[in-house]
């Protein structure tokens, strides 16, 4: 058994173990740290930036889901601080696509929208990039609209790590990043999408969606997948 660990949250102490990360220590101990890249049983990645905390001694702010505990370490996870940078990770995701969340599947059912709901985000300080994106219909049954993706990666790790078909992943660089399938092709040109509709699942906004679906009616059902992967021992 891992080595147990002390360590502070908000000035709590609470038992923790060799391995973990500090998201893992605060929601074991019912402390909540917002995440959107986050998924429970997946790889963590650290991409959204939302579950950034302060930590003692640093001088620099670190992702919850990604940084192990060490014995000692004494966390914050709720500060004007966080609550400012939080804020401002949140804007970018919506300025660099065209979330118009009126007319999407996913409107009332989006964890993007219900973050910025949470977080007290009600408008973006920074100008919209307004990338001209293509909306992939081209499979059967979904559809993959690079307007809403928010590049979690959510979708390339349940599909790698999950299903094991590897038809995910993120092509090109900064602003210029984009999900691609089977080394660019159209999804519905995949050799290697088994149609389990995972990555749909898991997606935290519209982005990846099944059709025949109109506003609102989009809702995805993320933990049958977490128990999936929890029950395989795929991130342990």
């Amino acid at each position: 058994m891992a080595d147990k660990l002390s360590i502070r949250i908000d000035g709590e102490y609470v038992a923790a173990h060799e391995g973990q990360t500090i998201l893992e220590v605060a929601r074991a101990s019912g402390k909540y740290i917002p995440t959107l890249c986050w998924l429970e049983s997946l790889t963590p990645v650290g991409a959204c930036r939302l579950c950034i905390v302060e930590v003692a001694g640093v001088g620099r702010l670190l992702p919850a889901c990604t940084t192990p505990v060490q014995d000692g370490m004494s966390v914050t996870t709720n500060s004007e601080k966080l609550a400012h940078y939080r804020r401002i990770a949140l804007e970018f995701l919506f300025s660099e696509r065209n979330h118009q969340c009126a007319v999407c599947v996913s409107n009332n059912h989006c964890e993007l929208q219900t973050m910025a709901q949470r977080l007290g985000v009600t408008s973006v300080r920074y100008p919209y990039a307004n990338p001209k994106l293509a909306v992939d219909v081209s499979h059967p049954r979904y559809v993959l609209d690079h307007n809403r993706c928010i590049l979690c990666t959510r979708c390339v790790r349940v599909c790698a790590e999950v299903e094991g078909a590897h038809v995910w992943d993120i092509g090109s660089r900064g602003i210029r990043s984009m999900l691609v399938c089977d080394m660019n092709r159209p999804w519905g040109q995949s050799q290697s999408c088994t149609n389990c509709g995972k990555c749909v699942q898991v997606c935290p906004t519209g982005a990846l969606a099944e059709k025949g679906f109109a506003v609102e009616e989009m809702v995805k059902q993320d933990r049958n997948v977490t128990r999936l992967a929890a029950r395989r021992g795929v991130h342990q």
